[in-house]
């Protein structure tokens, strides 16, 4: 037995077999070829396949487990579905549990979204998050809630929905997944951002209200070299649908990184939105060609602001260094230029395929990056003249509510609308893939993605939750979302011990940082590294090393 299970290893029986079973079909084809031929036809292929296995020399596994390592590689690939469909739990957030994502179905698709026996959420457990209602409730009419963009400063100001849809280029999503989310948006009135692929055609035929954002590629606005176009920006700007412009000098899902369209996915659609050639290598450089340092950034926004007629600019960002966003907050003081508002995003990820490391581990979550903005404009008396938003894993009313107390004065949502026009988060939408036609070029899986249907869809869940929202605020004595503050928010902090966010996170004080730098390690650390004439910190690395220890 010890010397077959050494010319042949228990590993082979497959293969060995397959071959036996392939001479009998051959001896049963010879007899009866109408039932012979489809065993010979199965097991011959079998055969061959474990030869090819066995003899082939650059993976291993095949060579050593024939045939049987087929069936490895097809588990592997069903993995994130049979862990989906089978395995996780129903608050198991990777990156959104099942409860978040059938939440927005059930709104998206306008049915009951109620739950019953209670929570599911292990209310004693760190981080667990509430709301402290109110014994003398209000009762909220309207829904509707809204914060004006650029009132005072601009010619043009927008009232804003609190809720709206984060950038998402056409390119990244299907015609039809950019089709429905404008509609969704015409139909509800709230805002639709571009991403950085410009504006298509899908973003114009609905008529829904766009956001515009800009990126270093300058797609929409650029001359054929890459570099900014005013008479191009002009041009676009003036449309009535643009209602907000919106510069990208980072994103969470890949801060710091460039990109890259590959030839072959710029289609003439894509070409035309963009203004680039076909065919051609589309380009996103990791940096802004226009300005170099923060006071030009200002220089910048007041030209756009300028060029559009004078429609609300601003800038969003996930916070990195943070003697940058420092730099550029001097800037605003420095030059009295400010941007009409700054949208947040969160290291968290999204809709954009990006390396592992940047994904885990690169930029400020949101909720950190939020509190460090909205303390310093407080601290340099910048707050009422610049709005804050924020984005990173938004997507239900409670998630609204936080955000708004963290500071922020509205929210938007890239995934969480992905949800509405029916992602099933399968996690392919950087391969093309996607088996819901939301995020993919092919034509044949995006005519799946009906935009009559998945735009009302996107409709109901907007509405849906902003009603959901005005419910919480009325429960906790609030006659509008815009009073929640951080002492609203309750979180555990252990088992037995809970505390107001007012508590956990330090606020500064208006005007606080025009008198004096606060006891935050962080504005010790990086506020005099700061300034406005340079993003680079004005002591060396060693000064900073020196600095640090002395806090610690």
């Amino acid at each position: 037995m010890h010397f077959l299970r050494v010319i042949m290893p228990f590993r082979y029986l497959t293969w060995l077999l397959s071959g036996l079973g392939f001479i009998a079909s051959l001896v049963l084809f010879w007899l009866y070829p109408l039932i012979g031929t489809t065993p010979a036809l199965v097991l011959g292929g079998l055969t061959l396949l474990g030869a090819l296995d066995y003899f082939q020399k650059k993976q291993a596994i095949r060579r050593n487990y024939p045939i049987l390592a087929h069936f490895r590689f097809i588990f592997e690939s069903i993995r994130p579905e049979i862990r989906q469909y089978f395995l996780e739990s129903d608050t198991e957030e990777i990156p959104f549990s099942r409860a978040q994502r059938n939440l927005v179905y059930q709104r998206a698709k306008n049915v009951v979204d109620k739950r019953a026996y209670g929570t599911m959420t292990n209310v004693y457990g760190d981080d667990y998050e509430w709301i402290n209602h109110s014994i003398h409730t209000k009762h909220i009419e309207n829904h509707d809630f809204r914060v004006t963009i650029g009132e005072g400063n601009c010619a043009q100001p927008y009232s804003l929905s609190l809720y709206n849809i984060s950038a998402m280029s056409f390119g990244s999503l299907s015609g039809n997944a950019i089709l429905a989310l404008n509609k969704g948006a015409k139909l509800g009135n709230f805002a639709h951002d571009t991403g950085e692929g410009s504006i298509s055609r899908y973003h114009r035929e609905p008529g829904g209200d766009l956001i515009w954002e800009i990126g270093s590629g300058y797609f929409g606005c650029r001359h054929p070299d890459g570099t900014f176009s005013p008479e191009r920006f002009a041009a676009n700007a003036a449309s009535g649908q643009v209602k907000m412009i919106e510069i990208k000098l980072s994103q969470g899902a890949k801060p710091g990184h460039g990109g890259i369209l590959p030839a072959a996915k710029v289609t003439q659609e894509i070409a035309d939105a963009r203004g680039v050639p076909v065919g051609e290598d589309c380009i996103s450089p990791s940096s802004h060609s226009a300005f170099s340092t923060p006071i030009e950034l200002m220089e910048f926004i007041a030209q756009l602001r300028e060029l559009s007629g004078g429609k609300p600019v601003g800038i969003k960002l996930c916070i990195g260094h943070p003697w940058e966003f420092f730099a550029i907050c001097k800037a605003m003081i420095k030059t009295n230029i400010t941007p009409d508002y700054i949208v947040i995003d969160g290291a968290e990820g999204g809709t954009a395929a990006a390396p592992a490391e940047f994904t885990d581990h690169l930029g400020t979550p949101m909720h950190e990056g939020l509190i460090l903005a909205h303390n310093t404009l407080v601290g340099l008396n910048l707050r009422g003249r610049v709005k804050l938003g924020a984005a990173g894993k938004i997507v239900s009313a409670f998630d609204i509510a936080r955000t708004l107390a963290l500071g922020a004065d509205w929210c938007n949502s890239g995934r969480g609308f992905m949800f509405a026009l029916g992602c099933l988060m399968a996690q392919t939408c950087h391969t093309g893939r996607c088996p819901t036609g939301v995020a993919t070029q092919s034509w044949l899986r995006q005519r799946a993605l009906d935009p009559e249907d998945k735009g009302n869809r996107v409709y109901y869940f907007h509405q849906n939750t902003l009603k959901a929202l005005a419910e919480i605020t009325g429960a906790a004595g609030l006659s509008h979302p815009n009073q929640l503050r951080p002492h609203h928010i309750v979180r555990r902090v252990s088992v037995n011990e809970v505390a107001l966010v007012s508590a956990l996170v330090p606020y500064l004080q208006p005007g606080e940082l025009l008198k004096h730098c606060p006891q935050h390690p962080v504005y010790q650390l990086f506020w005099k590294m700061s300034q406005a004439e340079s993003f680079d910190p004005v002591i060396t690395p060693a000064e900073l090393a020196e600095r640090s220890a002395a806090l610690v």
